[in-house]
């Protein structure tokens, strides 16, 4: 399979990034300055993060918005005109086909954000579903994965960067807006949101796939005026764990639900049937088999993916879904899907890390406060 690259691989390759494979796509997974610089950038000043690979699908036309409804989990019934949701796709077991961010422009205008993997899958779900609902076929769906670039700022100083390019109205969380800056017309037209991916206050900025290396080239210099770092998808990783933030592969897939992977909150039981639906339905009421649950490493040790999780009778209740360094805790911590029920009044668990038993105790996520909602904005 040839890889896919964004318009600024080569400025990438260039400044020495490592490179690895993101969904098909060649991605940066650190710079010369490190994951935990780069890290540490975004806790305290600011970090740019190339994340083009992201898909993107367009649904436009009468009906975009009852349709989506019984599609994703969410209810876009609760979402304004400009403004974004979190939300997931699931198959007809509950299991996350995908999760992403749906942006309104209106009830007949809509952009789907979906993982770089999983763009092609939900757009095939997407065709299909409209294809047999004959009430929407006349809906025009677009896989638009090479129409826009995706760069995040994110960190304290990401509201000052982002006015570098001139008087943005006031966003609120979730919100966002078209904007076209005056000073660098060559930019075109812009969607900045007030989303991410760090626990930050931060920006995501959409930005026409022939326009992309211009605009990054401008934001890596702002970011450097704030005594900030350009980031790599190494970071980006690091930084979501210490939120528990779910990753699909990790804490979602399609033998995996949004219930067990702590993401209820962007399941609407209560709207019409959707995708899925009766499922988690069944799973809401009868409990879900698994729970999400933040791990910090006791013992020396770093977690990983798949290592298994035991109660302190060694009985088998789960496994490590995601784990890693934190570099803000200064210790290991772990993401891990355990039976909900051993869950209950469990403190400490084992990981068996390398044939070697570790100690771990539960906390309650996040690992760090999260920022989103904070800044100048």
């Amino acid at each position: 399979m040839t890889m896919k690259k964004t318009p600024v691989f080569e400025w990438h390759s260039s400044n020495s990034a490592k490179i690895a494979d993101f969904g098909g796509w060649q991605m940066p997974i650190e710079y010369p300055s490190g994951v935990l610089a780069e890290h540490a950038a975004v806790r305290n000043f600011v970090g740019l993060f190339d994340v083009s690979h992201l898909g993107k699908i367009s649904i436009k036309g009468s009906g975009a918005l009852p349709f989506l409804n019984t599609q994703l989990t969410n209810d876009l019934n609760k979402l304004a005109d400009g403004f974004a949701q979190y939300n997931l796709i699931c198959n007809t077991d509950g299991g996350a086909i995908d999760d992403l961010i749906a942006y309104k422009n209106s009830e007949a205008d809509f952009l789907l954000i979906p993982n770089a993997a999983n763009c092609a899958k939900v757009f095939e779900v997407l065709k299909h579903s409209a294809v047999t609902k004959s009430e929407f076929s006349n809906l025009e769906i677009k896989n638009e994965h090479e129409t826009y670039c995706v760069f995040a700022v994110q960190g304290p100083a990401s509201q000052k960067v982002v006015e570098s390019l001139g008087p943005i109205p006031k966003l609120e969380f979730t919100q966002f807006t078209k904007f076209k800056s005056s000073q660098y017309g060559q930019f075109g037209e812009l969607i900045i949101c007030r989303t991410g991916y760090t626990g930050e206050f931060g920006y995501e900025i959409l930005v026409g796939w022939n326009q992309g290396l211009s605009l990054w080239q401008f934001l890596v210099e702002q970011i450097k005026n704030q005594g900030g770092l350009v980031c790599g998808l190494g970071a980006r990783d690091t930084l979501r764990t210490e939120m528990g933030y779910p990753l699909h592969g990790h804490e979602l897939s399609e033998q995996i639900s949004p219930l067990s992977a702590g993401l209820k909150w962007a399941v609407s039981l209560k709207k019409s049937e959707f995708l899925g639906s009766n499922a988690l339905l069944r799973e809401s009421e009868q409990g879900s088999y698994k729970k999400l649950v933040g791990l910090k490493i006791l013992d020396r040790g770093i977690a990983r993916n798949q290592m298994p999780v035991f109660d302190e009778k060694s009985n088998l209740i789960g496994q490590v879904t995601s784990g890693t360094f934190s570099p803000t805790l200064k210790t290991a911590i772990a993401l891990a899907l355990i039976d909900a029920k051993a869950a209950i009044d469990l403190e400490k668990v084992m990981i068996e890390v390398r044939g070697k038993m570790v100690g771990a105790q539960i906390v309650k996520l996040p690992f760090v406060p999260a920022k989103v909602r904070s800044g100048s904005n």
